[in-house]
């Protein structure tokens, strides 16, 4: 009369064991990111050398007892981490827009797996990130000018699908020109040695090109009219089991933001030993009116971008179905910002248009012994310029903003108009060329302007 009373403690006995086994298991966190790529540096390399995930992870509840496991695999682009995701090595993936749109649709073109896609890392409004690049010295300006030419770009990134968009733009067919498969460093190498007649990147990769002297750009994807985003996936498996996993995630990716924002130049120069990517470079995206916004938020504007780009791909027959509102979640992102005592909704109604946040900003000079200056218009600007250069000074980089989209840029990669007294900026030589015929004015070259003050001195 007895054995099943004992039979049922016997098993809640097993099962309070089992419980106690799962909770003590080693939870491994997988973590695919990109190191050469900086939108996806809040999710990634701040993340992984600051130990911001372990400091978030839960340790209570049914975590009380958990050990964790962090790995982070680097990627030179966001297709190879969506194919480690399928093959269940990797839990979270930190890409770009067209791969993250790929990444959800390959997931749900499965009987049983997919992603959720849970928060953002950063994006420029104007689209500005990707880019198509030439070498330096070539003769071509304008992207019309790539038909019969060979374009490189890494096919599955961000920068393949801007360039799918830019040439469909300006009705140039896939059979118009011959395109190439080639990773950022190969395209770089390539533009280096004009092995190529131009190759389409990623963040920072045409920076990088301009930088080292090596390449000048075409086309910048603020062109498209398309914001340029970066975010992250997560199996949802992974997601549904640990959700609290994923929350302290999206507060590592916070908190990298944060320390970002609070000192820019600290920032840069920290994650120019992690990366190998000039800080010089890294201050044009993550400064203040620097092209990259630093924001985890999931805006409508943001969804709506998404599913832009899947159609863009759906013309090139690359890319299956996507369900949006069964992939993207802002559940894990919300939590997170609770827990941080952040207000999600207020951050997730602004946008930062850099038109409008960079009007009026300072030009700044990096001196190589004293660090960035400010100057409030370009006469102070081109004066300090001038005394610098005079004294032999070493001047790691200047930076002034596009006329155009109040994108920050290199100094000496703009393109310069002066009409009058007056000296003006841009990105692209054709916006350079319509000013000056309008304002009677002549484009200059940036030493040329420097030289002029030079003379007043």
């Amino acid at each position: 009369m007895t054995f099943p009373i004992l039979r049922t403690s016997l098993i809640s006995a097993a099962m309070a064991t089992l419980a106690s086994t799962v909770s003590a298991d080693t939870i491994s966190i997988a973590i695919g990111h990109q190191s050469m790529c900086t939108d996806t540096y809040t999710a990634g390399i701040v993340v992984k050398e600051l130990g911001l995930l372990e400091k978030n992870l839960p340790h209570d509840g049914k975590y009380a007892d958990a050990d964790y496991d962090v790995s982070w695999a680097d990627y030179s682009s966001g297709g190879p981490i969506t194919n480690q995701m399928m093959a269940n090595k990797l839990n979270f993936g930190v890409m770009g827009d067209y791969p993250l749109i790929v990444n959800g649709a390959k997931f749900q073109e499965t009987d049983s797996l997919r992603t959720l896609y849970v928060a953002g890392t950063g994006y420029n409004v104007k689209g500005s990130g990707n880019s198509i690049v030439v070498p330096v010295d070539s003769d071509i300006y304008s992207i019309e000018q790539l038909t019969g030419k060979e374009v490189s770009t890494p096919v599955g990134s961000a920068a393949w699908g801007m360039l799918l968009k830019a040439m469909q733009d300006n009705n140039i067919s896939t059979a118009d020109y011959v395109l190439k498969n080639q990773s950022p460093a190969v395209g770089a190498a390539n533009i280096a040695a004009g092995k190529i007649d131009a190759h389409s990147d990623f963040c920072p990769w045409s920076e990088i090109m301009e930088f080292r002297g090596t390449g000048r750009k075409i086309y910048d994807g603020s062109e498209t009219g398309v914001p340029y985003l970066h975010g992250v996936v997560v199996r949802q498996d992974f997601a549904e089991e640990y959700p609290e996993v994923v929350e302290a995630f999206i507060k590592a990716i916070y908190q990298a933001g944060e320390w970002i924002r609070a000192d820019p130049m600290k920032a840069v120069t920290e994650m120019e030993g992690w990366t190998g990517v000039e800080k010089e470079v890294l201050y044009l995206y993550f400064s203040k009116g620097g092209h990259l916004t630093l924001d985890p938020t999931i805006k409508p504007a943001w969804v709506d971008a998404l599913k832009f780009d899947h159609e863009v791909l759906v013309k090139e027959k690359a890319i299956p179905p996507l369900d949006f509102d069964a992939w993207i979640t802002e559940d894990y992102a919300k939590a997170a910002y609770a827990d941080l005592g952040v207000d999600y909704e207020a951050e997730k109604a602004v946008t930062v248009d850099p038109k409008e946040n960079n009007a009026g900003l300072p030009m700044e000079i990096w001196h190589a012994r004293d660090g960035v200056s400010s100057y409030p218009d370009m006469p102070a600007f081109l004066t300090a310029l001038a005394e610098m250069t005079s004294t032999g000074a070493k001047l790691n980089a200047s930076y002034v903003y596009d006329s155009e989209t109040g994108l920050k840029l290199f100094g000496k990669t703009a393109f310069w108009v002066k009409a009058g007294d007056a000296y003006t900026t841009f990105l692209r030589k054709g916006d350079a060329e319509s000013y000056a015929s309008a304002n009677g004015g002549a484009l200059i070259t940036f030493e040329d302007a420097i030289a002029e003050f030079t003379a007043k001195g």
